[in-house]
């Protein structure tokens, strides 16, 4: 069923493509994998695909210990400071640096470790209460701030729209974070680049591409419903 599943998604995110006129390689599928069992990932490994992501240090240290040594894994939750030094020489790419603290210590960590840290900013483009990211108003700034930082390399953005039924609800969020991520690069900042929208997830992905979208994160759409019991 999975493998069913994971074709349905690849056959979206390729028909989204072709509405948009981009080329499939352009879009990142990262296979979000959180509380879902190893053998589920392993079966998705299998079936090609090489990008994970997760919510939880735990989780990628386990995964990390037992799965196939050319898996990708991206730090897509809340990440609290304490946790870096757990996965900084762990994953590629993490998604969700909301504040200069945090920035810093995956600066320090990174120099600790003699490698640079590719990061995205999370941008709460809803203004939604309950979730993490900054405004987009402060964007810029933070933007310039983290830049300043050694062994890190910001390569883009990140957003989690809001929950909704109609994924079209959605497309203005989507639009208006790529047209942040232009803005950014029209400042012309050292040490930026806004090559990666990380946005869309398993309700509204095909939407996201048509808007820019460079990396989808698709959990349910390819693993099923969570199990948090």
């Amino acid at each position: 069923m999975l493998k069913e599943n994971l074709k349905s998604v690849e056959d979206n995110v390729e028909n989204a493509c072709g509405r948009a006129g981009r080329n499939r390689n352009d879009v990142t599928l990262i296979a979000v994998s959180k509380t879902k069992p190893v053998e589920m990932l392993q079966e998705i490994y299998d079936a090609g695909v090489r990008d994970f992501g997760e919510n939880k240090v735990q989780e990628i240290i386990e995964k990390y210990d037992v799965l196939p040594k050319d898996i990708k894994w991206h730090m897509i939750g809340h990440l609290q400071r304490n946790k870096v030094k757990y996965i900084i020489d762990k994953v590629c790419l993490i998604h969700s640096v909301d504040s200069l603290r945090l920035a810093e210590e995956i600066s320090r960590q990174a120099v600790k470790h003699e490698l640079t840290m590719s990061i995205l900013i999370e941008v709460n483009i809803a203004e939604e209460e309950s979730k993490f990211g900054i405004y987009k108003e402060e964007a810029i700034q933070l933007v310039e701030q983290i830049a300043a930082l050694p062994n890190l390399k910001i390569c883009g953005l990140m957003t989690i729209a809001p929950y909704v039924e109609d994924p079209e609800e959605n497309r203005l969020y989507f639009r208006n974070i790529r047209q942040l991520a232009v803005d950014i690069v029209a400042k012309n900042i050292d040490n930026v680049s806004m090559d990666i929208l990380s946005m869309g997830m398993t309700g509204d992905y095909m939407v996201a591409i048509e808007e820019g979208a460079t990396m989808v994160r698709v959990g349910t759409g390819i693993f099923g419903a969570r199990n948090y019991s």
